[in-house]
C-alpha cells in the first residue's frame, strides 16, 4: 500500500510509470505490504483464470521466492518500473513477504519512483526481458 502522494504518468522507462505528487525525503517510507489489502496468488489460482485476468496478473504481480506467492498490490505501485540504481528499495526481515521501501535518496515532486526487480521479484528476468 503506498503511503506517499503520487500519480501515473507516461514513463520514459515503460509505459506507465508512478510518479511522486511531493517531495518524498530520503528514509521516507513510501510503500508498505497491507494485508487484506495487498493480494496474495498461488501459482494455481493464476493457472486457473482466464487468459486475460492471467496475463495482467503476471504482468502486475511479483513473485516473492522464499513463500512462491505472487503479490498483486491493489493500489498504483504495481505501476513501479524497475531501475538499476532505483530511488525506493525494500526492507524486508527474515525474507518476509511483509515488508515495506523507503526512499533511498530524496526524490523531488513529479520525479518517478523506481525500485530493483531484482532485489525482490524471482520473475524479474523475464519482466525486464519484456519491457521495451
Amino acid at each position: 500500500m503506498l503511503l506517499v502522494r503520487t500519480r501515473l504518468g507516461q514513463s520514459p522507462i515503460e509505459g506507465t510509470g508512478l510518479f511522486a505528487a511531493e517531495p518524498i525525503l530520503a528514509g521516507t517510507v513510501t510503500w508498505r505490504f497491507m494485508p487484506g489489502y495487498d493480494q496474495l496468488f498461488t501459482t494455481e489460482q493464476i493457472a486457473n483464470l482466464p487468459e486475460v485476468a492471467r496475463a495482467a496478473i503476471e504482468t502486475y504481480t511479483y513473485l516473492h521466492a522464499p513463500t512462491g506467492l505472487h503479490v498483486y498490490c491493489l493500489d498504483n505501485a504495481r505501476f513501479m518500473n524497475h531501475a538499476d540504481d532505483a530511488n525506493t528499495a525494500g526492507v524486508h526481515s527474515n525474507g518476509g513477504i511483509e515488508g515495506y521501501d523507503v526512499a533511498t535518496r530524496d526524490i523531488a515532486e513529479g520525479e518517478e519512483l523506481t525500485c530493483d526487480y531484482r532485489d525482490f521479484d524471482a520473475g524479474y528476468a523475464q519482466k525486464i526481458g519484456n519491457a521495451g
